[in-house]
């Protein structure tokens, strides 16, 4: 795979109150959108934070882009990104990933919305 990489993650965060699951999902949130511009190849990055409250739903969702699978691997040892999930310890209890291809005909159609 050479072209663009999509990277999607999910976490549920710890938290006893509905307050500490907040804060946490804001620090997660404010981490990972302190990544924008500091590592090549990472083109997109965007964090959501679920306002659904459902019991089955996760906490936050990263979407990143990168130009290649290879940017992508070097992300995930990158200082930067290592910094911020050391910075984040212990707050996921349960995370999910989905890395696939960007179908380049989509991405152009994405980029004159």
């Amino acid at each position: 795979m050479s072209g663009p990489v999509k990277h999607i993650v999910m976490w549920r965060l710890r938290g006893d109150t509905p307050e500490e699951r907040a804060a946490a999902r804001l620090k997660v949130k404010t981490a990972f959108e302190g990544l924008k511009g500091l590592i090549d190849g990472l083109n997109h990055i965007e964090v959501g934070v679920d306002v659904s409250n459902v019991d089955y739903a996760c906490d936050v969702v990263l979407v990143s882009e990168f130009a290649n699978m290879s940017d992508l691997t070097s992300y995930a040892t990158h200082p930067e990104h290592l910094r911020v999930r050391r910075e984040l310890g212990d707050l996921r209890i349960d995370r999910h990933q989905v890395d696939y291809p960007i179908d380049a005909a989509e991405h152009r159609y994405e980029d004159r919305e």
